[in-house]
């Protein structure tokens, strides 16, 4: 798991520090007090498992997987409608785009300043 936290939080029991550790900072955008009965009941919230990560005693490691399993719990609804919609696209707006895409770009003809100001 290669995402940045602290680094002099080097053994499990070295108290952290939460400032400009990236985990917490999607932590406290993205987690909702219901992951923790989900996917980390040793916590009630997240104050709590910062208390104890800036106590020591907790890696990163735990914390990394904590917020892959809030991810991953946010964007597999995302995932599922994003599978529902594939292939659904209409045929007449795919090959249209498809043809725009393929012509080349004919410039335009840009009239100069002088026959404007005239």
């Amino acid at each position: 798991m290669s995402m940045f936290t602290d680094p002099d939080h080097i053994r499990i029991e070295d108290p952290g520090k939460l400032e400009g550790n990236t985990v917490f900072t999607y932590l406290d955008a993205f987690c909702q007090p219901e992951h923790f009965a989900e996917f980390l009941p040793d916590y009630q919230n997240l104050d709590e498992l910062k208390a104890h990560y800036t106590r020591g005693g907790l890696g990163d490691v735990k914390v990394k997987k904590f917020l892959n399993n809030v991810m991953q719990s946010l964007l597999s609804p995302m995932r599922e409608r994003r599978a529902q919609w594939e292939g659904r696209a209409c045929p007449k707006s795919t090959r249209f785009s498809r043809r725009a895409a393929k012509s080349p770009l004919r410039p335009r003809r840009v009239r100069s300043i002088e026959s404007v100001t005239r």
